[in-house]
């Protein structure tokens, strides 16, 4: 299985993946988040991103306050800076997004280690799902992305999974 702890595979990934390698390396993003254990989740890294996806960082932070202020500090001279809090899943979550050249970045922090977020939890279920079911699998979640589904509603549709599909896939049995 991918050791998704390192965005070393995206190296070696599709052209996309590459792509998001080389941006997070130029603009250091990884290194200025590395005391907040950042991981990289979404669809790009695995492999059922579309045009607009952007780059999901979820990271861990004890001090919200001092998370903020790195956050600004670091990425704050970044096109269409923006950061926010919010609470999510009953959680304090801070919120940060900008744009490199490349692609749209957001930065989604809470004081949760990382691989105990539902981000890092859907990404490494939604993995497992797609190596079982094979390529056809992985083009229809495509497809339901591309018409306007999120990609937990896609993955539940697909599998005919009932109810909130954030929480359903966190409860599916392979």
């Amino acid at each position: 299985m991918t050791d998704f702890s390192n965005i070393m595979y995206l190296k070696s990934g599709n052209p996309k993946q590459i792509l998001a390698y080389k941006d997070l390396k130029e603009n250091k993003i990884m290194e200025l988040l590395s005391e907040f254990d950042p991981l990289l989740v979404g669809t790009i890294p695995i492999n059922i991103d579309i045009v607009n996806s952007d780059l999901d960082i979820i990271c861990f932070w004890s001090d919200k306050t001092q998370f903020i202020s790195e956050i600004q500090k670091s990425f704050g001279n970044k096109k269409d800076f923006k950061i926010w809090e919010n609470i999510i899943n009953q959680q304090e979550t801070v919120i940060a997004s900008f744009l490199t050249s490349a692609f749209e970045i957001e930065i989604f922090g809470q004081n949760v280690p990382t691989k105990e977020q539902n981000g890092y939890k859907h990404m490494i279920i939604e993995h497992q799902i797609l190596e079982e079911n094979g390529d056809d699998f992985r083009r229809e979640i495509i497809k339901l992305k591309k018409d306007g589904l999120k990609t937990e509603p896609a993955f539940a549709q697909l599998l005919g999974l009932k109810g909130n599909p954030y929480l359903e896939l966190l409860n599916y049995k392979f």
